[in-house]
């Protein structure tokens, strides 16, 4: 009896630890299942950066305009929008001496990785950097614009074709080769232009159809697509495609969004301060 009793507990046991492995590997099961969806969903989820160059991007040629020299500045100044809505830096607190959006310092919140090379090289030189500086003069750091030879090395090199090799590896653009004559170009054909015209339908409805007038009640992510894309000169590329009327109606609201006092919006409650600080730089280089 006890030899059947302890056996039978021992045969209990097995079953209960045969079930306790068939949980957990259906709970790893789940838990890879889960992961994956993330990892799907972040696919499809964009930075602000990748969705400017997207924006500016010719779509067969796979490359930006020749005469556009502003999307190098206004891709730095994603980053540091980016950065601030992830929760990594933010704007010293106005004092009586620095109210100002540009007199105020750009200081570390957290220095967690956010997984994004370009955003966590940017947050390693805000980290190190030794006293603190404004956003205006991050965004000439960043971009290499500085007459001063010990802070070059705060320059982000070949930014646009990492952030196109982000966007490769998103399924939304390829790679290719085309010959200019006189030399070869790396291009970036897009591919997926379901997620382009995504974004670009995102952003005619902000001004057209969701126009709420008042960039407080706006989306803060479309709010600073929006303020990036006039900054970068590739705002034209997103209305381009609407008939005259509504063309019109839809750059005028854009140029009325821009040429808000950054100081004013800034203040007010529930505003993101980089947005405005960034636009406030933008507006006077």
């Amino acid at each position: 009896m006890t030899t059947l009793t302890h056996r039978a507990r021992r045969t209990e046991g097995g079953k209960n630890s045969e079930k306790k492995v068939e949980s957990e590997e259906d709970t790893n099961q789940d838990r890879s299942q889960d992961n994956e969806d993330t990892e799907d969903s972040k696919d499809i989820r964009l930075t602000l950066m990748e969705e400017v160059l997207l924006l500016g991007l010719k779509d067969k040629e796979g490359y930006t305009s020749f005469w556009n020299d502003c999307i190098s500045s206004g891709l730095r100044g994603g980053i540091l929008i980016e950065l601030a809505m992830r929760g990594r830096i933010y704007l010293e607190p106005p004092t009586m001496r620095k109210k100002r959006l540009l007199d105020r310092k750009v200081l570390l919140k957290s220095d967690s990785p956010t997984g994004d090379v370009l955003l966590d090289e940017t947050l390693k030189h805000i980290k190190a950097t030794e006293p603190t500086e404004t956003v205006q003069t991050w965004i000439e750091l960043l971009t290499g614009e500085t007459w001063n030879p010990f802070k070059l090395q705060y320059q982000l090199r070949n930014v646009r074709e990492r952030i196109a090799k982000n966007l490769v590896e998103k399924g939304i653009l390829t790679t290719e080769k085309q010959n200019f004559l006189l030399f070869d170009m790396t291009t970036h054909p897009v591919t997926n232009t379901t997620e382009k015209q995504r974004l670009v339908k995102k952003l005619q409805d902000s001004v057209l159809e969701r126009w709420v007038n008042d960039p407080q009640r706006m989306d803060k992510r479309t709010l600073a697509l929006l303020v990036l894309a006039h900054s970068s000169d590739v705002l034209e590329n997103v209305f381009s495609s609407l008939t005259d009327d509504k063309y019109d109606v839809a750059m005028n609201r854009a140029k009325d969004l821009v040429e808000l006092d950054p100081e004013v919006e800034g203040t007010k409650h529930s505003a993101t301060e980089m947005i405005w600080a960034v636009l406030a730089a933008f507006n006077k280089s």
